[in-house]
């Protein structure tokens, strides 16, 4: 069932506002009287109930456990009859694109919560947060200005970010009704995703299937490498493979950090037959979502 994403700042209100959520949509499955909607449930998962301390976010190996920790969690609950709630950060759009690709594989909708609480007043509340001993403490400083600096805002252009609702710090509730006839339908009708062939889970039906995946992902790899060692100083810039194109960004990208995406690529389409004439293109487009 329905996977939303819940997204902002640190101490922009996002468990506050998930909350709500929760309240509104257990409101609406109880009063239901069709039975494919008071069998509904929601799960609601956030960095308390995966028992993550706030310092998990000062280290990257750390960090990319609890993210790790997030993705499992969400991928378990996601089913039939769950109304899955994702409260965390979810500040990078890679992971994001990971989620909303586990939400299409199981064929249920997905859509994105942006909490649009300003920046001063995230502070504001951070600091009141880390002065009161009885509240769920709040983010170190150092923390809550470098996740601020990293955080990279939905837009709901893109189709892992939509449909995006944004909630103003002043809004009193989120814009709930809407957000349940996003996901579940106007008519108590079930909406149901048809899953693209980059999702569709089905055995591999080449033999050497992962041995290509490795290959042609390494090869692309490569001539990003290779691009950048001949123009070296040149900001952004293309990479042809025929007609896909990669489009890299302003500052220069790292071999670890083109085998870190490439890891996360593989470990999304091992399961699953990507014809062989797609896997660049396919590649080159998840490249291009965890660059722009």
């Amino acid at each position: 069932m329905p996977l939303i994403l819940i997204s902002g700042y640190p101490s922009s209100g996002k468990t506050y506002r998930s909350n709500q959520l929760v309240d509104f949509f257990n409101s609406k499955i109880n009063a239901a009287t069709e039975p494919h909607i008071s069998r509904l449930s929601v799960t609601h998962i956030n960095d308390q109930a995966l028992a993550l301390n706030r310092d998990v976010y000062k280290e990257a190996r750390s960090e990319k456990d609890a993210r790790a920790s997030e993705y499992s969690a969400v991928k378990r609950a996601l089913g039939r009859d769950s109304i899955v709630i994702a409260d965390g950060l979810n500040y990078i759009k890679g992971f994001r694109y990971q989620l909303y690709c586990e939400s299409k594989a199981v064929q249920t909708p997905s859509c994105v919560v942006h909490i649009g609480t300003p920046i001063e007043k995230c502070k504001e509340i951070n600091s009141e947060l880390l002065g009161n001993p009885d509240q769920d403490g709040g983010y170190a400083i150092d923390i809550f200005e470098n996740l601020v600096y990293r955080y990279e805002e939905p837009n709901g252009m893109t189709r892992w970010d939509s449909p995006l609702f944004t909630v103003p710090y002043d809004d009193a509730l989120p814009p709930c009704e809407e957000i349940w006839n996003a996901l579940i339908g106007t008519e108590g009708i079930l909406k149901k995703v048809k899953p693209n062939l980059a999702t569709v889970m089905k055995p591999a039906a080449e033999s050497d299937y992962l041995y290509e995946l490795d290959m042609i992902t390494q090869e692309v790899v490569s001539a990003v490498i290779a691009w950048q060692n001949n123009h070296v100083g040149e900001l952004g810039g293309q990479v042809t493979f025929g007609d896909n194109a990669i489009e890299l960004p302003a500052s220069s990208v790292t071999l670890p950090q083109l085998q870190r995406i490439r890891r996360q690529f593989i470990s999304l389409n091992r399961q699953q037959s990507l014809a062989k004439l797609r896997i660049q293109g396919t590649f080159i487009e998840y490249l291009n979502t965890n660059f722009g």
